[in-house]
């Protein structure tokens, strides 16, 4: 009984200390999703090197995890963005985001915060660039070209604004784009509300849940003789690309390996390829880019997360950081009464009957 009690009790500190960042994290990223024209990521993400460090910049902080990114890096790519650029995308999107950045500062504290899109986005351009070492076919450039080749539509704008001579449409235009304003915002805050936090809530839970079990019932002792090295990395390297998890959802599980005994390298191992490698996304890639790009990808992926893991771990024991005692304070400028409060609001929004009661 004293047991479980302890269990709720650390279940319920674990999500207010998560749950202010992750609605934070979710409004920032709604409101992007709302405002950031899909066009604008195609017509950047095509040939060249430049492509690659767009598309890693681009793709580290939109609002999609390991399966909503699918979708959308097959477009890119069907829309002429290059294999390499694509897979930069791929790799920059899921590993790291505004939500994902919030939880890490609460549960793992600033280094991790800091370090972890630093990671991505650097894991991304790695890959980008072995991905680009293959020559690809003459046809993109064509398809590129076709894209881009349809300026003429660019002068229909002019035609409109020279029609537009009264007061009354120039109102009309102010009231309407103030209109496309209020639509889009109220757009962005739903879609947070509901798409979102559906696409994450399921394994976010699990995170909590396994890391109160590891708060509560496993010893720290267990895992230390395991815990740091790179034996230990290639085996969560091994655990992590087959799993289909996102970078928020992998947070409260890296803390939880942490609490356990393993390295903050360890751990950073599994938050960066578990929501870059699922089955998912390695069929998509081989699909729609072949085996080449495929292995290129994995090695990327893999290569990066234990060079940045190792990197870690000996600027920790170098600059002798204590991450254990960061998770301990990082949280604490938030009181925990409005972090229940927050948790108990996104709880609210995952039942969706309740939700759509609310938001309907």
């Amino acid at each position: 009984m004293e047991q479980l009690t302890f269990f709720i009790n650390h279940f319920l500190d674990l999500s207010a200390e998560a749950s202010p960042w992750l609605l934070l994290g979710l409004l920032i990223a709604g409101l992007m999703k709302a405002w950031v024209p899909s066009k604008i990521l195609s017509k950047h993400l095509g040939q060249g090197k430049s492509a690659i460090v767009k598309a890693a910049f681009i793709g580290a902080p939109l609002p999609l995890c390991s399966c909503g990114v699918i979708p959308v890096a097959t477009e890119l790519k069907r829309s002429g963005a290059s294999n390499s650029a694509t897979a930069a995308f791929l790799v920059a999107t899921p590993e790291t985001g505004i939500d994902s950045v919030s939880v890490s500062y609460a549960l793992l504290g600033p280094v991790f915060a800091i370090y972890r899109p630093i990671a991505a986005i650097t894991s991304a351009i790695i890959t980008g660039l072995l991905v680009a070492s293959i020559k690809e076919g003459k046809a993109k450039e064509a398809d590129t070209a076709t894209v881009s080749s349809s300026c003429c539509s660019s002068k229909k704008p002019i035609i409109e604004v020279k029609e537009k001579k009264s007061c009354c449409a120039t109102k009309q235009t102010t009231t309407k784009a103030d209109d496309n304003f209020i639509n889009k915002t109220k757009a962005g805050v739903y879609y947070a509300a509901t798409k979102l936090i559906d696409d994450i809530i399921i394994w976010l839970f699990i995170g909590l849940l396994f890391a109160t079990i590891v708060r509560t019932f496993l010893p720290a002792e267990f895992l230390l003789s395991y815990g740091s090295g790179l034996p230990a990395m290639l085996i969560m390297i091994a655990i992590s690309i087959p799993m289909y998890i996102c970078a928020t959802a992998s947070t409260p599980i890296a803390a939880g390996f942490i609490l356990a005994g393993l390295s903050p390298g360890t751990a950073l191992v599994f938050m960066m390829a578990g929501p870059a490698t699922n089955i998912s996304t390695l069929g998509v890639i081989k699909n729609e880019m072949g085996t080449s790009v495929l292995v290129r990808y994995l090695l990327g992926v893999a290569l990066s997360a234990v060079a940045f893991a190792l990197l870690l771990d000996f600027g920790l024991n170098f600059f002798e950081i204590n991450i254990g005692e960061q998770m301990k304070h990082s949280h604490e400028l938030l009181p925990q009464w409005f972090g229940l409060s927050c948790a108990a609001l996104i709880a609210l929004l995952a039942i969706k009957p309740l939700r759509n009661l609310i938001l309907e």
